[in-house]
């Protein structure tokens, strides 16, 4: 489906990758008696970025929920596409960025587990969360960075440190 939709050969590596990350993360979830839906992380993991085929700036979450909404994908998958993106968009950073009136931080496990996984995979290589933070500090509004901190340490209280390591 990335191919079809024009995603390139890179995007379609870093999907495989947080799709991989992902499945472990809830794989973790799952023996530390955690409800989670491992088939629906791995499928928004591999779609989460979608959106790219179109454009590589921050819409990409919203034209990809576009995309998954026109194929006819679960409610589930679109949302994890939709709320992907950094620790998730706050209503006055949606508003902003003119995205329609909806929720687009993670609120199911299985979408922070996704979003978790994609800011844990730089390209196709698993890196150091401290490195993703930095990056996107110089970037995105401090909100921001903040919410992919509360998402690190939601996770990692769930999940141990384990993941984190490249």
């Amino acid at each position: 489906m990335l191919h079809q939709t024009g995603c390139s050969a890179r995007v379609v590596k870093h999907c495989d990758a947080v799709a991989e990350l992902a499945v472990e993360i809830a794989q973790t979830c799952k023996e530390r008696g955690l409800t989670v839906n491992a088939e629906l992380v791995e499928i928004g993991a591999l779609l989460h970025d979608i959106g790219r085929a179109k454009t590589h700036t921050v819409h990409h979450a919203v034209v990809g929920a576009e995309i998954a909404k026109n194929k006819g994908l679960p409610e589930a998958v679109v949302s994890i596409i939709k709320r992907h993106v950094g620790g998730g968009i706050d209503d006055s950073e949606a508003e902003e960025l003119g995205w329609p009136n909806d929720i687009y931080v993670p609120q199911t496990l299985e979408e922070k587990i996704v979003a978790y996984a994609d800011k844990l995979i730089e390209g196709s290589r698993r890196v150091p969360i401290e490195r993703t933070v930095n990056s996107l500090s110089r970037k995105i509004p401090h909100g921001a960075v903040e919410r992919i901190i509360k998402l690190h340490v939601e996770m990692t209280t769930l999940v141990g440190d384990c993941q984190c390591r490249p």
